[in-house]
């Protein structure tokens, strides 16, 4: 069992940047892959990023490669979400998420924990 619990979410204007974080307690935190999902009113949530337990090998949704960077510190039991160059179609509620299953999981069946989601809105 692992609690994720993100933050860092707000109010940016296009143009600006954000960097979210996700603490993790519980079980060793290596053992888990970490993504971020963002999910829009009205929209399916989506994959924006994940990194693999140890390795961090990365993966980024098209609409957000360039300009989003995910990362991981296992000793401090947090990955992170830093995002530059922020656009209007990015405003969403952005969800951590733990697959102790998957080293490298893209979709959210694969994922087991999930935090309660931090908006992030980004104003023209």
């Amino acid at each position: 069992q692992v609690q994720l619990v993100e933050s860092g979410g707000g109010l940016v204007q296009a143009g600006g940047s954000l960097r979210l974080s996700c603490a993790a307690s519980g079980r060793t935190f290596s053992g888990y892959a970490m993504g971020w999902f963002r999910q829009a009113p009205g929209k399916e949530r989506e994959l924006v990023a994940t990194i693999t337990r140890t390795t961090s090998v990365t993966f980024y949704a098209d609409s957000v490669k360039g300009r989003f960077t995910i990362s991981r510190d296992n000793a401090k039991n947090t990955v992170f979400l830093q995002m530059n160059r922020l656009k209007p179609e990015d405003t969403a509620v952005y969800y951590c998420a733990a697959s102790s299953r998957y080293n490298y999981a893209l979709t959210a069946p694969e994922y087991d924990y999930w935090g309660q989601g931090t908006q992030v809105t980004v104003s023209s």
